[in-house]
């Protein structure tokens, strides 16, 4: 027979086609089925028995149209033999069933186009169009397309699931937007997918529990029935302010759970228990005091003196845990305190700048004069003139023994040679004859000071900073006179056989509470002393400092800026040194007078600026900040230096490494090493 491209085969055909190649006899002794032969043999009700052994495919199909009066379209790709063997009698209906499981065993399918039906591979039958379905009508080898409403359950995560469930030639997609699932598959295997679905998708009776424990603790409870139920069971979470557990899951392992905690929620049999608390950030030394009476308040013995407590809180400082020997009560009490004192305490840095500018002008002039008898030997006669000392020190008596003494500015004076003069013990000294000085000054001086310590400390924790010199100040000394002879007579020498000193530091002292508000502001207790030395002033006994002491409590908002106070002063000193009376004469009393005059003025401002160092990550920046200004100015300073070494020579701090990870450690920056061949070549050199 010659194929065509599609062969179609009505009732007519079929039988023609079957008249040859299949014998149908009337129903008879069923024989033996020789090897690829093929028989339809009817019963005398109009039922058929067929009995096909490796026939051709085609047959197969010829026979059921025939019996069945379908008209079947077969696809070119249809071929190949099969076997099918029937003891009893089948009706058309139980033939056509047959007939299509046959087509699904072999990888064919049927796929009904109105009177038509193709007879096609299975794996492109669900490119054609489906029949629309009919409720119990539909056969289970029919290819039909399905939309699966899913309500409960998300349809991807489920079509997920059951795709493994179907065969691979099936066709599964998803429509979030309705959230449904579209399978293409014969109606057998989409009946039983749709059953499965049905028992997946169903309201769930998940629910949170909040159980409250009397005696257990609720940590601990949690960690041990975590370790029994494993990560199929119920969720289980510890609410340790409140003692308590959160349990969530489906209502069968949360009755399963809360039949454990009953259990074991329950007091011991001992009156007293005995356990060792670990302790995170508090200190175990500083909580035994506000246990113990706190133990003490919950027994009701704290008003008698003889009172035993039955409670026991002793301190291991090496492990920082506290050792509790207490009633069951008690203990519940002590380990919530516990939980709510050992919390991590926020840190605060602290940053001041003190800025200090000060301005002074100073003017200064006078004329000093002497007159003395003619001959250079003075040993009888009149001298006078006058002798002003400036507020820098020098007058023009010290000028004529050691002219280098005069302070700086402009000095004149007319000199005439040297006379001599008696000194004491009889000896004559010789001095400048100087008739007349002539002294003036005009100083500006300015100063800019600016300091801006900065300290970091925990919340509620005092906190010094010092910067500066130890100076040694005289507190106390006892002198002896010791008598010196000589061939002109004898004197006393004051001798000091010992002193005593007081070393005080000078320069900047910083002491700092910080107290940190609920919210973000900062209440600070803050005590800053700035002290510096004074300059030489004549007449002082021993060394003058400048203090700028500051006490006071402020309140701060985190990261705000505050000025903490300040002072303006502006001191001014004129001072006229004359002859009384001739210093008055206009113009000619200038030479009788000496003039100076002295103007500072100072602005000192304290400001302070607190940020609050809630976690490791914002202790971390802060830090890594102040370390890359100082290794930069480092570079910047080996750059610009112009000395015996070289560059690379100068220490220098090692690049920070990138921040890790919480929980991980940084390693602590080590110095590069020195290059081996530059280290012996250095040593060399030594």
């Amino acid at each position: 027979m010659m194929r065509l491209p599609a062969t179609i085969l009505s009732g007519a055909a079929a039988a023609v086609l079957l008249s040859l190649a299949l014998g149908i006899a009337p129903a008879s002794a069923q024989e033996p089925v020789p090897d690829g032969t093929a028989t339809a043999t009817a019963t005398a009700d109009g039922r058929q028995v067929l009995n096909l052994k490796n026939a051709d495919i085609n047959v197969l199909i010829a026979t059921v149209a025939e019996i069945t009066g379908k008209n079947f379209i077969v696809d070119p790709r249809v071929e190949g033999k099969v076997t099918v063997i029937t003891s009893e009698p089948m009706t058309p209906e139980d033939v056509y069933h047959t007939f299509l499981s046959v087509l699904r065993i072999n990888g064919y399918a049927a796929v009904p186009n109105g009177k038509l039906i193709r007879i096609v591979p299975d794996a492109i039958a669900r490119q054609f169009d489906s029949p629309p379905e009919v409720a119990g009508s539909t056969d289970s080898n029919t290819i039909v397309t399905r939309v699966l409403v899913v309500n409960n359950v998300s349809a991807r995560e489920l079509a997920e699931l059951l795709k493994p469930l179907l065969p691979q030639a099936a066709q599964v997609s998803v429509h979030e937007g309705s959230n449904a699932i579209v399978v293409a598959d014969r109606a057998g295997n989409i009946d039983r997918i749709e059953r499965l679905l049905r028992r997946i998708d169903t309201a769930t009776d998940e629910q949170v529990e909040v159980i409250a424990l009397r005696h257990a603790n609720a940590t601990e409870l949690a960690r041990t029935l975590g370790t029994v139920s494993g990560d199929r069971g119920p969720r289980l979470v510890a609410d340790g302010r409140t003692n308590s557990l959160l349990l969530s899951g489906d209502r069968r392992g949360r009755l399963h759970l809360r039949t454990l905690i009953a259990h074991l929620d329950t007091p011991l049999e001992s009156g007293d228990t005995t356990q060792v608390v670990y302790l995170h950030y508090a200190a175990a030394a500083d909580l035994v005091p506000v246990l113990s009476s706190l133990a003490k308040s919950l027994e009701g013995t704290e008003g008698g003196e003889n009172a035993v407590s039955a409670t026991s809180i002793q301190a291991h400082e090496s492990t920082n845990s506290l050792v509790i020997s207490a009633p069951s009560a008690v203990m519940d009490s002590l380990r919530s305190v516990i939980r709510q004192l050992d919390i991590r305490r926020a840190q605060v840095l602290i940053e001041a700048v003190i800025a200090e500018v000060a301005e002074e002008k100073a003017k200064e002039f006078g004329i000093q004069w002497q007159a003395v008898p003619g001959d250079d030997q003075i040993g009888r006669g009149v001298f006078g003139g006058t002798n002003f000392t400036g507020p820098n020190g020098g007058n023009i008596i010290g000028a004529l023994a050691d002219p280098f003494s005069l302070p700086g500015g402009l000095n004149l004076g007319w000199l005439d040679g040297t006379i001599t003069v008696p000194g004491p013990n009889g000896r004559d000294i010789t001095i400048l004859n100087m008739g007349a000085l002539v002294r003036a000054l005009n100083a500006d001086t300015g100063t800019n000071i600016l300091s801006t310590p900065s300290i970091v400390t925990l919340d509620n924790q005092e906190a010094v900073l010092e910067v500066g010199q130890e100076v040694p100040f005289i507190q106390g000394e006892f002198t002896t006179p010791v008598a010196s002879g000589s061939t002109t007579g004898s004197s006393n020498t004051l001798v000091n056989p010992f002193r005593t000193l007081e070393r005080k530091s000078i320069g900047l002292k910083l002491k700092v509470t910080p107290q940190i508000n609920e919210g973000d502001a900062v209440v600070l207790t803050l005590e800053q002393e700035v002290s510096s030395l004074a300059p030489q002033v004549q007449g002082a006994a021993d060394l003058i400092t400048n203090q700028r002491i500051l006490k006071t409590t402020v309140l701060v908002g985190d990261g705000q800026m505050l000025v903490l106070g300040g002072l303006v002063t502006e001191d001014q000193n004129e001072r006229v040194n004359m002859v009384p009376g001739l210093g008055r004469i206009p113009v000619l009393g200038n030479l009788f007078k000496y003039r100076s005059s002295n103007r500072i003025r100072r602005n000192l401002m304290v400001f302070l600026r607190p940020v609050i160092l809630r976690d490791g990550h914002a202790e971390t920046a802060i830090s890594g900040n102040r370390y890359n200004y100082i290794r930069g100015e480092q570079l910047r300073m080996r750059d610009q230096a112009d000395g015996l070494l070289q560059p690379e020579e100068k220490p220098v701090l090692p690049e920070l490494e990138a921040v890790p990870g919480p929980g991980v450690a940084a390693p602590m920056p080590l110095p590069a090493p020195e290059p081996a061949a530059e280290g012996k070549r250095r040593r060399r050199g030594r």
